[in-house]
């Protein structure tokens, strides 16, 4: 079975940090290009950023390049979504999923149960 367990969600004021992570499990992960993607409180399912299968190439959408690294371990199994400066409005909830930015969505590709980010002073 398939799973894709995220942590490291919670409170934190403008400014500050949090790193999510992404337990998968069920597949060959490291054959997959993995991507974080968000829902933000009354609107659609957002690409934040992407990954390639070896880590090499990184991907971030405009609303958070410069703040935001995406990472993973492929000994590890885990993606890892390290996200610095947070702004009230990346207040949403974070799904990490396998794919790409233009399949993520895509009946073949996973997505996990989400964690909650609220950034709010």
């Amino acid at each position: 079975e398939v799973q894709l367990v995220e942590s490291g969600g919670g409170l934190v004021q403008p400014g500050g940090s949090l790193r999510l992570s992404c337990a998968a499990s069920g597949f060959t992960f490291k054959y997959y290009n993995m991507c974080w993607v968000r829902q933000a409180p009354g609107k659609g399912l957002e690409w934040v950023s992407g990954i390639s299968t070896g880590g090499g190439s990184t991907y971030y959408s405009d609303s958070v390049k410069g703040r935001f690294t995406i990472s993973r371990d492929n000994g590890k199994n885990t993606l890892y979504l390290q996200m610095n400066s947070l702004k009230t409005e990346d207040t949403a909830v974070y799904y990490c999923a396998t794919g790409s930015r233009d399949n993520w969505g895509s009946p073949y590709n996973y997505r996990g149960q989400g964690t909650q980010v609220t950034v709010s002073s």
